[in-house]
């Protein structure tokens, strides 16, 4: 279901059911947290998160028989959606998604919990669920109306219309996009770019960006305070302003 590369210090993880426009099956939401989580451990410094053939993913994939089993039910399910999900959101290191295709239902919360979007001129999302019986779900509600704003998150989810990658781009849906033969070339390059500034650092920007709408100015400051404290006493800093002196680029150790 899923396939791994890592390129230097990045990590690209592709969802791999190319029949299925990388639709998620019921057992492969835990398959998709261990990789996230895989990453959270390593040694690689950001995460690209990517789909194979002309999709990013169709979101789950539901056999009649499983949907039979969710009438009247479906908890179990729904923590086991959570919980990846969650993983996505907490994994403290960069993250990027590289929209090739169509990203639907919870593939499009699914791109939505990285950190950037990238997509390519083929890039399509919609949030489907209501056009299936259903609501969103994946993260859909805490982070769509963050990107384009509350009412037109209303408007994507309750129609559940499909937007094309210019709208995608102009309603911030991606932050850039780029012609289909570009799109792993673009995103590598970003990330990249991302992976050579200090671990440390990076982190912290995530985490307090991430908080950043649940506090106060004042939480803010005290939050951005303490983590830039943990900084002053690491050695990346120490490189960092070695590295700014001696007019060279800075090797980052993440201690």
């Amino acid at each position: 279901m899923l396939l791994t590369e890592d390129r230097g210090a990045v990590r690209w993880i592709t969802l791999n059911r190319p029949d299925r426009l990388n639709a998620i099956s019921p057992d492969g939401w835990d398959v998709f947290r261990e990789a996230v989580e895989g990453f959270g451990g390593s040694d690689q410094r950001v995460l690209v998160l990517t789909g194979a053939g002309r999709g990013f993913c169709a979101g789950a994939d539901l056999t009649p028989d499983d949907l039979t089993g969710l009438v009247g039910g479906g908890g179990a399910t729904m923590e086991t959606v959570g919980r990846a999900a969650q993983a996505l959101h907490d994994v403290p290191k960069p993250t990027i998604a590289a929209v090739n295709g169509v990203a639907a239902g919870a593939g499009m919360n699914m791109a939505l919990g990285c950190d950037i979007v990238i997509g390519s001129t083929a890039a399509r999302f919609t949030e489907v669920f209501v056009r299936r019986g259903l609501t969103v779900d994946f993260g859909g509600s805490f982070y769509l109306p963050r990107h384009v704003g509350l009412q037109r998150a209303k408007e994507l989810s309750m129609t559940g219309r499909v937007v094309e990658a210019e709208e995608a781009l102009q309603i911030g849906l991606m932050l850039e996009m780029v012609p289909e033969s570009e799109l792993e070339h673009r995103v590598q390059e970003l990330a990249e770019l991302i992976a050579a500034n200090a671990p440390l650092g990076l982190a912290s920007v995530k985490a307090n960006m991430n908080a950043g709408f649940q506090r106060s100015l004042a939480e803010a400051h005290a939050a951005e305070g303490k983590a830039q404290v943990e900084c002053f006493a690491s050695s990346d800093m120490v490189e960092g302003v070695a590295a700014f002196v001696e007019k060279r680029p800075p090797e980052f150790t993440g201690t």
